[in-house]
């Protein structure tokens, strides 16, 4: 039967604990996610529904973060899907869907790739959802966005701000 001192020992013989018995390791989790605001305009109601062309829809989507406290960042995806046609705007809605991001023990490098890649393709389909239920709900067919490679918008900005800071002109922040 081991004593109380054997079972300290075999604690800090952890290699993921430092010499004084923390924790080391990387460690990333979602937090929490949720809907930090929601904007649905129709302005022309109820004309709009009597219009028989094929709106044009536009989606703007852009992602930010922020550090909040020790370990936890808040990483925002903001989405804006617009639909016009020739007599005017059928609808307009803004979404500005967040997640608390905990990091700890993570190299900056990794650290910026999960915020602005990994942390957006969780939260996306969550924000898909309440956009497409949003512009059903506005009275129109619900808007289906279609999957978004995160990773690869990632790895195209790094390219471009690499070209950028290149020809010597300042690096783009946040965007994908």
């Amino acid at each position: 039967m081991a004593d109380e001192n054997d079972v300290l020992t075999d604690l800090n013989m952890d290699p993921a604990a430092g010499a004084n018995g923390a924790d080391n390791r990387p460690t990333v989790g979602l937090l929490n996610q949720y809907i930090k605001d929601l904007s649905v305009e129709n302005p022309n109601a109820p004309k709009s529904y009597q219009w028989n062309e094929q709106p044009r829809v536009d989606v703007q989507v852009n992602i930010a973060a922020e550090k909040v406290a020790d370990d936890v960042h808040e990483v925002e995806l903001k989405v804006t899907a617009r639909a016009d046609g020739s007599q005017g705007n059928l609808y307009l809605v803004e979404l500005a869907y967040a997640g608390l991001v905990g990091i700890r023990n993570v190299p900056e490098d990794a650290t910026h790739a999960f915020l602005f890649a990994e942390t957006p393709r969780l939260l996306f389909p969550f924000a898909r959802a309440i956009i497409s239920d949003a512009v059903r709900d506005a009275g129109f067919p619900p808007l289906l966005l279609d999957p978004m490679d995160f990773g690869a918008l990632y790895q195209q900005q790094l390219q471009a701000r690499a070209a950028q800071q290149g020809e010597g002109a300042p690096a783009p922040t946040g965007n994908a």
